[in-house]
């Protein structure tokens, strides 16, 4: 079983994902006990086990969807025998196990370190989010205005992506200080698994921007999947009230089933 929590902790300082499987119930005759594990990675390789079998081999099917939703699950297994069966090739048991992601954190990447990322990067970190901070401004990218941050960046927006790790636990944030910036930025997001992008600004800018990306080759479905304007509607004003506003909506797809 060590070798499987030494997998685990490969995995996540990989940046990699998998799935955990525990037999967390077991009556009667079952291959494996309760606490058998088995750890399942995206290419349906296994290591360990929880008895073998058809159940194994459902264990591993639902396995691969926890990695793909982030849901955990619970599964229920019957070996009692069915009318035909080989009673003898069959445990008689009943078992239970618990199928769990092992995931990244959330990671949001924040471009642009004006009023409102600062408030936004000390909600993040409130609530378990991992911040990183990209500015192309040097005097506004410093680690003494986004202490929350885990990794800020001064860099120069479109060659920011070659430092960035954005996959589907990242959350793309876009609050820089121009309309050119923000398309810039935009552009790059799309061309990533990332789960959320937003970006601040009114509708009659999306469009405008949105009609540039598409001469460029960016489809009208990836589009559709930006969130604009940015936020949950709660008529914030301030820096700090539009940050909570954008959280908000962050959360609720984070949560998302």
């Amino acid at each position: 079983m060590l070798d499987i929590y030494r997998e685990i902790v490969n995995i996540i300082t990989e940046g990699g994902e998998a799935a955990l499987a525990t037999i967390v119930s077991a009556s009667h005759s079952t291959p494996r006990g309760v606490g058998a594990k088995m750890l399942v990675k995206p290419d349906g390789s296994i290591l360990g086990s929880v008895g073998g079998g058809n159940s194994e081999k459902e264990t591993i099917k639902e396995a691969l969807n926890v990695i793909r939703t982030g849901k955990p699950k619970r599964l229920h297994f019957s070996l009692v025998p069915r009318r035909g069966e080989d009673a003898g090739m069959i445990c008689g048991g009943e078992m239970e196990v618990f199928v769990e992601p092992i995931l990244q954190s959330p990671t949001m990447y924040l471009f642009g370190g004006g009023h409102i990322s600062v408030a936004l990067a000390k909600v993040a970190r409130l609530v378990d989010f991992k911040v990183v901070l990209i500015e192309d401004r040097a005097e506004f990218a410093t680690a003494e205005r986004f202490p929350e941050a885990e990794i800020v960046l001064a860099e120069d927006y479109e060659q920011s992506f070659s430092k960035l790790k954005v996959d589907r636990s990242s959350y793309v944030v876009i609050i820089t200080t121009n309309h050119k910036s923000d398309e810039v930025v935009l552009g790059k997001a799309l061309g990533t698994p990332a789960k959320y992008i937003g970006m601040i600004g009114s509708k009659t800018k999306f469009k405008t921007i949105a009609l540039h990306l598409t001469e460029k080759g960016i489809t009208k479905q990836q589009l559709g999947t930006v969130h604009t304007p940015m936020g949950v509607d709660i008529c914030a004003e301030t820096p700090e009230e539009i940050a909570v506003s954008i959280m908000a909506e962050i959360i609720k797809v984070h949560r998302a089933p």
